[in-house]
């Protein structure tokens, strides 16, 4: 198992330098750096100007940029990847990008893990729900709710929670639902406890717009799986020897049919990293989704390099567990 761990890791290397490098060339020619410096009024001086250039080592040709980035040889001590250094910003020399990654990182992974394990279980139970009942009320029920969710755009989905919590709220008379941030202002005079509550509950509103979105797929995923495991010949045989039917879905149909969940759900992080950047605007989290679009907006090429890196390595990881865990869910897999 750990030879198999370290194989897989070392075959990811070379597909996250590639992807880097194509990331890297891609950032280069949309956008301008310097673009609100060169607008400002009154303009700078044209000293200014050159010495920002030379922070953001923007007098340099791209493919040397590319290596400093990456290595941080003959950079200037705030720049190379293998360094731990992300690259200076344009928001100005005290700006730390690892650091304001490192920090934003912990929200939204607490976003995507609860919104990630919220929607693979509520899945799983639909999906076996509808398969035991075919063409039930019930099946059709659950099918309309995952196409419906299926069907909204996740920004406007995260906009129509939010305002039913602001609804809510109002009908209520006090704040049940929170709607703004991912934390109170002031968590200063509370206790550990008040604390987790207080971003506990903060967390409800996003979670639930995130986690629709990946429930609508895979719902629909694992119904089709089950309904093709429970129509196998060695089902039908359990069956046949008179096993209990709990036994039977539990040990048989339910383990086999979680193969390909795993599967999808491994590839389709990507995804939900992608609407937790909607959902994280549209609720104002301080996360690694804002801090995207402020990057994206500032044309801040280092900021994005650090973002688009640490999501590739989620990705990676999150197929790597997907791996291992068709060893568990079947027995035939051995990584030799």
């Amino acid at each position: 198992m750990l030879v198999f761990v370290i194989r897989r890791l070392l075959v990811t290397v070379p597909v996250l330098l590639a992807a880097s490098l194509l990331s890297f060339l891609l950032i280069d020619v949309t956008g301008d750096p310097l673009a609100d410096l060169l607008v400002q009024q009154p303009p700078p001086s044209q000293e200014v100007i050159e010495a920002e250039r030379e922070r953001l080592y923007m007098d340099r040709p791209v493919y040397e940029r590319y290596w400093l980035w990456l290595t941080g040889i003959g950079g200037n001590g705030d720049i190379g990847l293998l360094q731990g250094e992300f690259g200076p910003s344009v928001r100005g020399p005290a700006f730390d990008v690892g650091a304001e990654v490192a920090a934003r990182m912990g929200v939204t992974l607490r976003l995507v893990a609860a919104a990630v394990l919220l929607a693979l279980g509520l899945a799983v139970f639909t999906g076996v729900v509808s398969a035991m009942r075919q063409y039930s009320a019930v099946d059709y029920t659950l099918t309309f709710i995952g196409f419906l969710a299926l069907a909204m755009p996740t920004f406007w989905l995260g906009a129509l929670i939010k305002e039913a919590g602001v609804w809510a709220n109002g009908r209520l008379g006090t704040t049940v639902f929170y709607t703004i941030g991912d934390s109170s202002a002031d968590t200063r005079g509370m206790g550990l406890w008040e604390r987790i509550a207080d971003a506990g509950g903060h967390l409800v509103l996003p979670t639930l717009a995130l986690m629709l979105t990946g429930y609508a797929a895979w719902s629909r995923y694992q119904r089709t799986a089950m309904l093709e495991v429970l129509n196998s010949d060695y089902v039908r045989l359990a069956h046949a020897k008179g096993l209990p039917r709990r036994t039977v879905m539990r040990r048989h149909a339910l383990r086999t049919a979680l193969i390909p969940l795993t599967s999808v759900a491994a590839v389709t992080i990507a995804e939900i990293l992608a609407g937790t950047v909607l959902i994280e605007t549209v609720f104002q989290w301080r996360g690694l989704g804002t801090l995207l679009v402020e990057a994206i907006r500032t044309s801040d090429a280092y900021v994005l390099m650090g973002w688009l890196m640490l999501a590739g390595t989620l990705v990676v990881l999150a197929n790597l567990a997907a791996d291992l865990l068709y060893g568990v869910l079947d027995p035939r897999i051995r990584y030799e």
